[in-house]
């Protein structure tokens, strides 16, 4: 099996969100598990290596165009002109004993 965002080798990771950029949703100092599995869809909080840096925003898409957005709303979104590769998804988060899961796998509209 190759490409994507999919594979069976991959593990979750956990890093440390460094700075405010993705306030209020994940403060600075907080844990993220990253799943590389992880379907990265819009609206998905990714950790994306693009223009020689790994960057953790939320991947948006508009008027047919792919962005990084800051949650903390001073900073520019960065549109995804050049080719880019998915790290993984943010499955969980923990700050100060609290966790939050987040599910980006496909919901079925049908109940």
């Amino acid at each position: 099996m190759s490409g994507g965002c999919s594979s069976n080798d991959v593990e979750p990771f956990a890093l440390m969100v460094m700075g405010d950029s993705m306030t209020p949703e994940f403060p600075d100092g907080a844990i993220i598990i990253v799943d590389q599995a992880a379907p990265c869809g819009p609206g998905a909080y990714a950790v994306i290596d693009y223009q020689g840096e790994t960057t953790f925003r939320q991947y948006v898409e508009r008027d047919g165009k792919k962005y990084l957005h800051a949650l903390k709303g001073d900073e520019d979104d960065i549109e995804l002109v050049e080719k880019y590769t998915v790290r993984g998804v943010v499955i969980q988060q923990k700050f100060k004993r609290k966790v939050t899961h987040y599910d980006w796998s496909p919901v079925s509209k049908s109940h």
